[in-house]
């Protein structure tokens, strides 16, 4: 099965979840200590990656090295409307710094504006900043109407981007199952769709997963591994 492909949920075990799991820690207050606690977790639980903000993406590196852990930059986070190149410059800096990822928030004002031109070229700069490390573009569904969501995708899908994502997670409403349906069938089987908004509890991630998406974003991974369990 491809790295973006659903997961059957029926044989779904606590590895596998651990697995599909980003761990999330963007609180503009986080300290070493929080960084540190986080990539420890991450260790200890076998998720997927950390995602964190630009200053922390090398402390992070540090601390993950040959764990399998990825370390994801969050770049032009959280609102997506600084200049493209100030996204692409982040990016450099991510990756001098050893992040393994980026995910990014795209340019929301710009794709309702109608200005396709702006955003998939925005979209295809940061790939190629991203020197082959596989990119994220951070939709903000709640803001999109659906006609609009199918459109991100399909840019997305043009860029040489892996994932869609969701949202930030930054005081956005929860992820809407119906959402994660919508992306999974506008950008088709291979394609990485990532859950991302107020995920708390296992069943809401395993419903997610039923519904298509193949990564789970969320601050309470290590809880959700254990409920799956109990």
């Amino acid at each position: 099965m491809g790295e973006n492909e659903p997961t059957g949920m029926s044989t779904l075990s606590g590895k596998d979840l651990a697995r599909c799991i980003d761990s999330t820690l963007f609180a503009p207050a986080a300290l070493r200590q929080d960084i540190e606690r986080l990539c420890a977790e991450a260790r200890e639980q076998f998720f997927h990656g950390v995602c964190v903000n630009g200053s922390w993406v090398e402390l992070a590196y540090s601390l993950l090295e040959e764990s399998g852990v990825q370390v994801i930059a969050l770049v032009g986070f959280p609102l997506g409307a600084t200049d493209a190149d100030a996204k692409r410059y982040e990016v450099e800096i991510a990756a001098d710094h050893g992040a393994h990822g980026i995910e990014y928030v795209m340019n929301i004002g710009r794709l309702k504006d109608g200005d396709l031109q702006y955003v998939l070229r925005e979209m295809r700069d940061i790939v190629e900043a991203a020197d082959e490390r596989p990119v994220q573009i951070i939709l903000e569904t709640h803001l999109l109407t659906q006609e609009e969501k199918i459109l991100a995708c399909q840019l997305a899908l043009d860029s040489g981007a892996q994932f869609v994502t969701t949202s930030t997670d930054f005081h956005v409403p929860p992820v809407e199952i119906e959402d994660v349906k919508l992306l999974r069938g506008a950008v088709g089987a291979q394609f990485g769709v990532k859950a991302v908004g107020g995920i708390k509890d296992t069943l809401t991630a395993v419903a997610l997963m039923e519904a298509g998406a193949t990564r789970i974003g969320t601050s309470l991974g290590a809880s959700i591994i254990r409920g799956l369990a109990e």
